[in-house]
């Protein structure tokens, strides 16, 4: 069985969905191994604050599967929020140290 035996559009529906993951995964991640110190260097929010945004975004991904629902979209927004804005403000400061 592949992933296209039903059809094109579910194909690329769970190509999607889990690109889609992937991101908020890596998001999670990546948060839980930045140190807490660069958070506050970095003037962003706290380590367990983006811990408990990308953490929510994550699980309501799994437990709320649809691509254009609300909380798959906040969820979104969260993870490309840390890896546009957060994540390159905590690279730069971890560097200068």
């Amino acid at each position: 069985m592949h992933l296209f035996d039903y059809g094109f559009s579910y194909g690329i529906y769970f190509l999607v969905w889990s690109a889609l993951g992937f991101v908020k995964l890596f998001a999670f991640v990546d948060a839980l191994s930045r140190p807490a110190q660069a958070y506050d260097a970095a003037d962003k929010q706290t380590k367990p604050a983006w811990l408990w945004i990308t953490g929510l975004a994550l699980v309501a991904h799994f437990v709320f599967p649809q691509l254009l629902g609300l909380f798959s979209f906040a969820g979104i927004i969260a993870a490309f929020v840390y890896l546009l804005d957060v994540r390159p403000a905590l690279i730069a400061v971890t560097r200068r140290r």
